[in-house]
């Protein structure tokens, strides 16, 4: 069987663990974590960055820091993860839902200024697939209204957004006021489960070290700050373990050699399948990149794909669909009464349409090559 995802480990992840073990030091902001946040701030510019269990603690730790209550509306796509949405629902807001671009799954930067009412309190994108959105587009709506901007940057390590007259890469995650990045085992880089708040707006910092300590001021109490640390905002236990920690860096001294396998691998799914008439390959805008976060394409019926999926899976390859809508669940028709019918066709279709490849760094191109044919197999008898 070709599964969907395996899991990548570097080979120093247990010396790692060795190194925590000797150090003496299990819970979390000890030498493995300051050296993965301090990889993130230099290499990325990132202004602080701090560690978490998960991308869904860095983005509850964004709904706290934007000061989210009962009443506020945030805006999100419909096609993405829950926790996009649930993030900011735990806070008492509520979320109105953008469609999807026509071109990719990415919210639809034109839809969303007609969104905005006098209770939109923070705008939150996603880059899905890595990809970026169109944050110079985005960025200029969210500062004309005052309204803060948060990167849902869970697929999106190592990719850019694209200033092509000038030549200029800007990370994603460094655009907004705040970003939250996953390393969860699906991911690029993974640790099994964890995450990363990313504080670009310096109002901000102080008080997300507070939250991630449990509300408390512990940190600036290490610092020599304080002559004591005591509960002063709320919070939670955000912060991960340096198990956690040293698990990432393994894998973040490969991300470059990772990066560049996933590449090597989308292209030959890209080559290999872009001769297909009845799928359509992702294309790249002008100003995103790839970091071959996944492959996916686009078929022409929910029944053509769940035919594709159930004929791959009787020839041992494990493909997937993605998100359901989040504009469409049980629980937002349940809470949501008046928004209950809101009509979002773009990202329905990706819902009923998109598919996605196995793609992780030990596939092997023998099995990609096998992905390929048994897909062209399958529709030439269509």
């Amino acid at each position: 069987m070709i599964l969907f995802n395996k899991p990548h480990t570097t080979g120093k992840e247990s010396d790692f663990f060795a190194d925590v073990i000797n150090k003496g030091k299990y819970s979390g902001n000890g030498y493995f974590t300051r050296l993965c946040n301090q990889y993130f701030e230099e290499k990325y510019g990132f202004n602080k960055c701090l560690l978490t269990t998960s991308c869904t603690d860095a983005l509850e730790m964004c709904a706290i820091l934007s000061n989210i209550k009962f009443g506020d509306e945030v805006i999100i796509p419909s096609y993405t993860f829950v926790s996009t949405a649930l993030a900011f629902v735990r806070q008492g807001a509520s979320v109105v839902f953008a469609d999807s671009s026509t071109e990719n799954p990415n919210i639809d930067s034109y839809s969303i200024e007609r969104l905005i009412t006098n209770k939109t309190k923070a705008i939150v994108v996603v880059h899905y697939a890595g990809c970026a959105c169109d944050m110079f587009k985005i960025a200029e709506i969210a500062k004309k209204y005052g309204i803060i901007l948060i990167e849902d940057a869970a697929h999106a390590i190592d990719s850019y957004y694209v200033l092509p007259e000038e030549n200029i890469k800007i990370p994603l995650g460094s655009m907004a006021d705040l970003a939250a990045f996953s390393f969860h085992e699906t991911k690029n880089i993974q640790c099994g489960e964890g995450g990363m708040l990313v504080v670009n707006n310096k109002d901000f910092i102080v008080r997300s070290e507070i939250i991630l300590e449990k509300g408390t001021n512990r940190a600036e109490f290490f610092r020599g700050e304080v002559n004591k640390y005591e509960w002063v905002d709320v919070g939670s236990s955000f912060l991960p373990s340096e198990y956690t920690a040293a698990f990432l860096y393994a894998q973040l001294l490969e991300l470059e050699s990772i990066q560049k396998k996933r590449i090597e691998i989308w292209n030959l799914y890209y080559e290999g399948l872009k001769h297909i008439d009845q799928i359509s390959i992702p294309e790249l805008s002008a100003y995103a990149t790839n970091n071959a976060h996944m492959f996916y394409f686009i078929c022409q019926s929910l029944e053509i794909r769940t035919e594709l999926i159930d004929w791959m899976r009787n020839h041992n390859v494990q493909l997937t669909f993605h998100y359901l809508c989040l504009h469409t669940s049980m629980f937002f028709k349940k809470n949501n009464q008046e928004g209950s019918h809101v009509l979002l066709p773009n990202a329905d279709r990706y819902s009923n349409t998109l598919v996605r490849l196995p793609l992780y760094f030990d596939i092997t191109k023998e099995e990609v090559a096998l992905v390929i044919s048994l897909i062209e197999s399958f529709f030439k008898s269509k």
